[in-house]
């Protein structure tokens, strides 16, 4: 099941499904009510995952008077989860790219503002005209239950479904949560697929375009730490709850944005997230962060029209 977060006449979040066998969003997409054990469901996702006790099989759906998804105002498919706990240098080879010494057991995890969500369609803003952003595509996950020293065997028990998000990135030597968590940095959706219909996690597949060049593509089975060991561990450090998001970092192909980019991440069996990118309210950053921190490298590691294979020479050094 696709759940998909929209806002209604009263500014107030409501939960919609998608059935089809579609990966892109469009107004004709049929669209169904929700309902949890049999009755119908008028409120956010966050709350229908915290009455479903985390368990997708007690929803079901039902003809809606909306038809479509024609004239909804989508947000992310949870828009105002408490935390984003993030995972830091979790693909070998975005190790490599960014000349990191070392990944995800030298450094934990990281937290992400919930401020800083928006949804499929949205715009990022850039806030500085001075500075290095980049994309970062990513799997992420969304928590069912509550979970704290949860086993890697227990660990998938403890999701209600998966979703695209995009990590947006300030370069520099400020502290990770300050250069992740500027407003409209983590654009999430397009929906959240429930776990029956995405299978194992880690025969997914990821990839990024940027105004449609390539630059990610990679396997989810490349993950250092992979699902299970990653919301494990995030909740040896912390208690988890019903709609935290947690996401599992990014492959190697990081590269710069720029105003009029529009951005998407892909992932199979899960669907196809896009935003745009806008720097018109752009100013000089206050910091003094600028060439310190990891070297990116100055070009993104695959840059060749999405469809097209990348070859030898399009994917360069590290």
């Amino acid at each position: 099941m696709k759940l998909i977060s929209h806002l209604d006449a009263d500014e107030r979040s409501r939960v919609v499904t998608v059935l089809a066998l579609v990966d892109e969003l469009d107004a004709a997409t049929e669209v169904h009510d929700v309902l949890l054990d049999g009755e119908a469901w008028a409120a956010d996702l966050r709350g229908l995952i915290r009455a479903a006790d985390g368990d997708p099989s007690r929803l079901a759906v039902a003809p809606s008077p909306r038809g479509t998804l024609a004239g909804l105002r989508l947000t992310a498919p949870v828009a105002d989860p408490s935390k984003i706990v993030a995972a830091p240098v979790n693909y070998r080879d975005h190790q490599a790219e960014m000349n990191e010494d070392t990944h995800i057991d030298g450094l934990g995890v990281f937290l992400k503002a919930p401020s800083s969500v928006i949804g499929h369609g949205g715009v990022v803003q850039l806030p500085y005209d001075d500075r290095r952003f980049d994309q970062e595509g990513e799997l992420a996950l969304v928590v069912g239950r509550t979970a704290r020293h949860v086993t890697p065997e227990q660990a998938l028990d403890h999701v209600f479904g998966y979703t695209c998000l995009l990590d947006i990135t300030m370069r520099g030597g400020e502290d990770r949560s300050t250069r992740k968590s500027f407003d409209s940095f983590s654009p999430m959706g397009p929906w959240l697929v429930t776990p029956n219909e995405v299978g194992d996690p880690s025969k997914l597949h990821l990839s990024t375009t940027v105004s449609g060049a390539l630059r990610q593509d990679a396997d989810v089975a490349d993950l250092i730490w992979d699902i299970p060991a990653l919301l494990s561990y995030a909740s040896s450090v912390m208690t988890l709850h019903p709609g935290d998001v947690i996401t599992s970092g990014t492959p190697a192909g990081i590269g710069q944005l720029h105003g009029g980019d529009d951005v998407c991440v892909s992932i199979s069996r899960i669907g196809s997230l896009r935003v745009s990118v806008d720097d018109q309210a752009a100013v000089h950053c206050p910091t003094r962060g600028a060439g310190r921190g990891p070297v990116p490298p100055p070009t993104p590691t695959h840059t060749v029209i999405s469809g097209e294979p990348p070859s030898a020479t399009s994917q360069g050094a590290p």
